[in-house]
């Protein structure tokens, strides 16, 4: 909000009037002088010295205005309409010499009359409030904020300024609270939260060290916002969240790799490794490829190394290729169903969907997995993978475990390109 300014406040006296009607009449009767009260107009010994004052005003000679004010603030048993009509005039002379306390304590008293329409007091309340923000004068900002609010809640605006009044003055806990709420209506709302608001919101847990409310804004950020780098913290804090397995460091690397987050020859190598151990060297080609792609592999010391880890990761894939159906008869008759689900997913990444879920789901159904929730994270993968988001997330939906499982199925339903939302 722009500061108060004598422009300003010529503005809004013009669009609520500066003018009075002088009273010549006398008043006769009581109930005919309490209609009157509450009429618009001064009376006729207060005319002149109005008069003068707003000539005064309009030359901007705030302080002979100031002057005469003071003497007819003097006038005893003055009018309703009379009060309002000098604090009007001491708004004027207040934002004219930028003195805020003197224009809030003018503000108050014409909001405070029957002389003004409600959005009109509205406009004084919202003008302040802006003001005093501008100022830094965040105690006051909050107050007229909240003012306003009490008289129109649903004002987006003014929610905004007092979260980060809250913000600046280092009321944190408040500013959390607030910037919630607003989060809270965009969702109700069905429109995505401002980054503005999210950073905000993510600062603020910093500065109060609630790691687990700051997690929980790094996946707003990835759902709204998302980019290469938050996608990177909140990776680095599923990995380094107490009792993550590292049994989980392939599946982790799938995200990383899926979010542009491998920026270490070494990350690739692993990678490779880790899905060669797997039985998919069709997945392991895949990274090393993408690795050369980046430039990471084969331009370092370790190229000659990494060139012997290519030649092997296409030698497996190309054999792979020839006798993906090998084991499906060992797999079928073994007392558990971890060979079908190896298989089913090794059938995923080779690209044949169909028949890879119906082998996960048949080796999840024979049961004595090790991690079940790691075959419902593979499942999950593959429906993802064969474009069915919706049975992806109902698998994903069972998975309980607190070893990091759960942490990644929720983060790929989170998860689109970042080219494609980068489109939008």
């Amino acid at each position: 909000m722009k500061k108060i300014s004598y422009l300003f406040a010529a503005m809004m006296f013009a669009a609520i009037g500066t003018g009075f009607a002088p009273v010549t009449s006398g008043i006769a009767h009581a109930d005919e002088a309490a209609d009157k009260a509450k009429q618009p107009t001064v009376r006729a010994e207060m005319g002149k010295p109005l008069s003068e004052i707003q000539d005064l005003l309009e030359k901007k000679q705030f302080p002979q205005a100031s002057e005469k004010i003071d003497a007819l603030s003097k006038f005893e048993n003055k009018t309703p309409y009379e009060l309002f009509v000098i604090n009007r005039m001491r708004a004027v002379i207040a934002s004219g010499t930028s003195n805020t306390d003197q224009l809030a304590v003018a503000f108050d008293g014409m909001i405070n009359s029957d002389f003004l329409k409600d959005n009109e007091k509205l406009r004084l309340i919202e003008g302040l409030a802006g003001t005093y923000f501008n100022e830094k004068k965040y105690d006051s900002s909050i107050v007229w904020a909240k003012r306003f609010l009490e008289k129109n809640s649903d004002n987006a605006s003014m929610h905004n300024l007092l979260s980060r009044a809250y913000y600046l003055k280092g009321d944190y806990a408040s500013a959390i609270v607030e910037l919630k709420n607003i989060i809270a209506s965009d969702q109700a709302a069905k429109r995505a939260p401002t980054e503005e608001t999210l950073r905000l919101l993510g600062s603020s847990y910093q500065q109060t060290k609630d790691m687990v409310g700051y997690s929980a804004l790094l996946e707003m950020m990835i759902e709204y916002h998302p980019t290469k780098e938050y996608w990177g913290d909140l990776l680095y804090r599923v990995e380094h969240k107490a009792g993550f397995s590292d049994r989980l460091r392939l599946d982790l690397y799938r995200l990383m790799l899926a979010t542009n987050n491998m920026e270490d020859p070494g990350q690739y190598v692993e990678m490779a490794e880790l899905a060669l151990q797997a039985g998919l060297p069709t997945e392991a080609k895949a990274v090393v490829d993408a690795g050369y792609a980046s430039n990471l592999l084969g331009a370092n010391k370790d190229a000659a190394k990494q060139k012997q880890l290519r030649d092997r990761v296409n030698k497996q894939a190309a054999d792979d290729v020839k006798s993906l159906d090998a084991g499906e008869s060992a797999a079928k008759n073994a007392k558990t169903g971890v060979g079908l689900v190896n298989i089913g997913y090794n059938y995923v990444v080779n690209g044949q969907f169909e028949k890879g879920i119906t082998f996960i789901e048949q080796g999840i159904a024979k049961g004595g997995l090790k991690s079940p929730d790691e075959a419902k994270l593979h499942l999950g993968l593959a429906y993802l993978k064969s474009g069915n988001r919706d049975k992806a997330a109902d698998v994903f939906k069972t998975i309980e475990a607190t070893d990091g499982t759960a942490d990644i199925a929720r983060l790929w339903l989170k998860f689109q390109p970042l080219e494609a939302t980068a489109a939008k």
